[in-house]
């Protein structure tokens, strides 16, 4: 196995930035999930899990350059995060107020309808949106999902026939092997380059794979064959369909495209 790309999402929800070399610690990728929008309404951190609110999010883009957030606008403009006016545009793009957050409240929460509901009502629907805590296993204070590094390999994205970037995750490690092996990997060790990764929790899946990514269109089949194939009972949060899986970090160091990747 390889690694077959890398990418690191600066700003929660916004599409990211592939680097050919990552440096990763017991926070993950270095500048991933450095920022995040809160609501400050409800305080939970905004996300396209809930497509109602906060879908058009996966339409701006973020980078960091020279330890500066970017963020690219639906129009092509490119602001500083640090600029007031990139929360000004924000705010009127997605027609509510929001706030550019670099560290993560203790506590912090995301809004999670249901994906299989999302689908059968509509993106715009008023779906219940149950609450879920963010980084349950990460130490730092990044707004990961879960662990510190989220991967998936070829096997399981040619099996679906759909987009990485959907799934949105670090790593895409080559493989030849079975799709949906990354739910055995959980508890084992997995040396990429000089890193040594712990994966520690099946991916659950939202409804953000299959709703627009830039110019990507929607796509339900991005999550609809995980229904089918791979329920998978994670522990702490129940039976859900799965792709990819979340990583703690047991040895840092940097990883590199084309890294060999080995399971122990």
């Amino acid at each position: 196995m390889q690694v077959a790309t890398l990418t690191r999402y600066p700003v929660k929800s916004m599409l990211g930035q592939e680097v050919q070399r990552a440096v990763v610690g017991t926070t993950g990728l270095e500048s991933d999930r450095w920022r995040a929008l809160l609501d400050p309404t409800t305080g939970y951190v905004c996300t396209a899990k809930h497509p109602r609110l906060w879908r058009r999010l996966l339409q701006y883009s973020a980078a960091v350059r020279d330890d500066r957030v970017l963020v690219t606008t639906p129009d092509g403009e490119t602001i500083d995060a640090e600029d007031p006016r990139l929360v000004e545009t924000l705010t009127a793009d997605l027609g509510r107020a929001v706030e550019l957050r670099a560290q993560r409240p203790a506590g912090s929460s995301v809004e999670r309808p249901d994906p299989e509901e999302v689908l059968a009502q509509g993106v715009d629907a008023e779906v219940e949106a149950p609450t879920l805590e963010i980084a349950q296993g990460s130490e730092g204070d990044t707004f990961v999902d879960h662990s510190p590094v989220h991967l998936i390999t070829t096997a399981t994205l040619d099996h679906l026939g759909v987009e990485a970037l959907r799934y949105r995750p670090n790593l895409v490690i080559s493989s030849d092997g079975e799709p949906f092996a990354e739910n055995r990997w959980v508890g084992r060790e997995l040396h990429v380059g000089e890193v040594v990764l712990r994966p520690t929790l099946p991916t659950p899946r939202c409804s953000v794979p299959t709703l627009e990514h830039g110019g990507l269109p929607r796509e339900p089949r991005a999550v609809t064959p995980l229904m089918r194939e791979n329920r998978v009972d994670v522990p702490g949060f129940g039976v859900l369909p799965c792709a990819g899986a979340y990583a703690e970090v047991v040895r840092g160091g940097t990883v590199a495209l084309g890294d060999a990747v080995s399971l122990r």
